[in-house]
């Protein structure tokens, strides 16, 4: 079974106020949705009028936890718990990956659906903010148990998605293929093959060139504007990746190619540091099939994870999960440049530290907008028939991040804001104003 829980105002709290937290959330569970609300109030000053609308922002349009059976081959029964937050759908759609882990939570989900409602309205997308996740490790499973989780999970969460209510799209631990399950299990419960419902699927069932490799791209991107207005040049700039999935390393290759050097890379198995550089190409091949071995990549240094984060670089890429840099590695980064490949990986008292020691960060909501906009692109063909190449596809990303992230600069260096207050300052303004054009129904 599924349940809804509407984010109306909560019990026993005096008319006129909103509760900081909603009810509904495990206090022990709360870390990741108050990080966001203290982003959050870090903009509220900057709002003028609109701050009288700021709330719907503290509070998600709605909550689904589901249940999610399955049969594993052994024949035992397992269960595990499955979310679909829709957290604003002001400007359009929700729109927002699906995630598998044995670590997520609602808060979790809650937190990054509502970074995807600020990224979305951030680089000007019509979409609302959503995400997904099921709370189970997919490394324990076989492909035929994954399927029937995903279909499982995708049947549950039915009532909330559709190409003009919810689109979902891959993250943490989810793909392609994951998506053409998904697409496939709504087709045949609604009865119509319905390509638009997802995106990241397989080019061949209507995905978009480029998409895979988009994140990554657009995190350089992103980091190429800015170390214009940095005056750090690209060529022979040293860079250090933490996390080397998909994004980490289509990000590594993407550095590579406008001339950096990728000088150390970290991921769960441990840490490597190169002063000369690596070749990500390479190093992608090595890791392919193989688990805990990036420490015995040939022409790398292992180094402790701890570590890693002082490592001697220019430009940090934390690709990750979410609270990886904290206040207590922190003081350690000698990077100049940290671009948010992850989505909240830094702590705002880590940002706090950060930027007094005169570091630029680059946050998420600009900086790994790559994966949506290419999404967003596939949605559009989708709807069209048409297919663009992964040129068209290429220049329309550069363009549409180059602009966003002009104007999140103009916007901090006119009010003297740290990029992500600018960043957020656009997006929610954004939000904000549809709320009020809108007004309230009834």
């Amino acid at each position: 079974m599924s349940r809804e829980v509407r984010a109306a105002p909560g019990n026993a709290v005096a008319l006129g106020t909103t509760p900081r937290l909603p009810s509904y959330l495990p206090e022990e569970d709360r870390a990741p949705w108050e990080m966001f609300l203290a982003q959050i109030d870090r903009v509220l000053p900057h709002l003028g009028r609109l701050s009288r609308w700021a709330d719907v922002l503290r509070r998600p349009k709605r909550v689904l936890v589901v249940d999610v059976p399955l049969r594993a081959d052994s024949g035992e029964i397992l269960h595990f718990e499955g979310y679909r937050v829709h957290h604003n759908v002001a400007r359009g759609p929700g729109k927002g990956g699906i995630r598998y882990h044995p670590d997520v939570s609602l808060a979790d989900v809650m937190a990054l659906a509502g970074w995807m409602t600020v990224k979305n309205a951030t680089v000007n997308l019509p979409y609302g903010g959503a995400k997904g996740g099921v709370r189970f490790d997919p490394a324990a499973c076989s492909i035929a148990e994954l399927e029937r989780v995903t279909r499982r999970y995708a049947s549950e969460i039915g009532l909330l998605i559709g190409p003009e209510q919810d689109i979902p799209a891959p993250d943490v631990n989810t793909g392609e293929r994951e998506m053409a399950w998904i697409m496939d299990t709504y087709s045949m419960n609604s009865g119509a093959s319905t390509p638009r419902v997802v995106t990241g699927k397989p080019v061949s069932m209507g995905g978009s060139l480029g998409r895979r490799d988009a994140t990554g791209r657009g995190v350089v991107i992103v980091a190429r504007e800015a170390m214009i207005r940095l005056g750090m040049p690209m060529t022979g700039a040293r860079v250090a990746v933490q996390g080397f999935g998909n994004v980490g390393s289509a990000a590594a290759r993407t550095f590579v190619e406008y001339g950096a050097k990728i000088v150390a890379v970290q991921n769960r198995s441990g840490a490597i540091h190169a002063p000369d550089g690596l070749d990500p190409v390479a190093l992608t091949d090595f890791l392919a099939g193989r688990e805990g071995s990036l420490v015995e990549f040939p022409g790398a240094h292992p180094i402790d994870a701890d570590a890693f984060w002082s490592v001697d670089c220019d430009v940090l890429v934390p690709a990750a999960l979410a609270r990886s840099i904290t206040s207590k590695n922190a003081p350690q980064i000698r990077a100049r440049l940290i671009v948010e490949g992850a989505n909240g990986p830094t702590t705002p008292q880590a940002e706090d530290i950060l930027i007094d020691a005169g570091t630029t960060v680059v946050p998420d909501v600009i900086a790994n907008a790559g994966g949506v906009i290419v999404s967003y692109f596939e949605w559009v063909q989708n709807a069209s028939s048409f297919a663009w190449s992964e040129q068209d596809i290429n220049l329309r990303l550069d363009r549409i991040l180059d602009d966003a992230f002009g104007a999140v600069w103009q916007e901090a260096r006119r009010l003297q804001l740290p990029l992500r207050v600018a960043a957020f300052l656009i997006g929610c303004t954004r939000v904000l104003e549809a709320h009020e054009l809108r007004g309230l129904y009834p």
